[in-house]
């Protein structure tokens, strides 16, 4: 899962919401340096991830991207189910996608001791509405652009659009029948 679906699973409270971002930016045991309710949140996420990786619904859309692409494919899934919660964000939600992103981008914009590497993406990811963009399909050529620039083998991202354009329904079929899955999990998760 990507931002978007960590930040929509792992609770609304701000030290939650920052928590779940923090989860991509933070590695190691925790250790008291954050607040109970951020790595609370962090925990979840670390879990939301290997809940993830081991689903068999999660192996099945993996399988099928070409083997070419199979080294990141977990990537392009990621991105690409952050598209569905997206596109489809009534379906899981109560509240709308724009509400929900403001308060994220609010929480964020008013902390002023984030973890080094979201500091600097944090401004872009509020002024250009990282989350919200994401219901837009075409826009996941730019956030496949950006991660292949971070990527020891970026080539192998190469044609993920392409590939994604065709593997579109498949795809979001396995969206549907696992973010519920998901959802569940996350909500049975002792928080603090």
């Amino acid at each position: 899962m990507n931002y978007l679906a960590h930040l929509h699973l792992g609770g609304q409270r701000p030290g939650q919401l920052l928590g779940s971002l923090y989860g991509d930016f933070v590695k190691g045991r925790l250790q008291g340096q954050f607040a109970p309710d951020i790595e609370g949140a962090i925990a979840l996420h670390r879990s939301i991830d290997v809940f993830t990786d081991r689903h068999p619904l999660v192996d099945a859309a993996l399988s099928r991207f070409s083997l070419t692409r199979r080294r990141y494919a977990g990537i392009v899934l990621d991105v690409f189910f952050d598209h569905c919660l997206a596109r489809d964000w009534r379906q899981y939600a109560d509240r709308p996608l724009e509400l929900f992103t403001s308060d994220v981008y609010r929480v964020l914009s008013s902390e002023r001791q984030l973890p080094e590497r979201l500091a600097r993406i944090a401004p872009y990811m509020v002024a250009d509405d990282w989350l919200g963009s994401y219901r837009e399909f075409e826009v996941l050529e730019q956030v496949l652009r950006g991660i292949s620039r971070r990527l020891t083998r970026p080539e192998e991202l190469a044609g993920a659009m392409q590939e994604l354009r065709v593997l579109y329904e498949p795809l979001s079929e396995d969206f549907r029948l696992f973010y519920p899955q998901l959802q569940s999990f996350a909500r049975s998760y002792p928080t603090p």
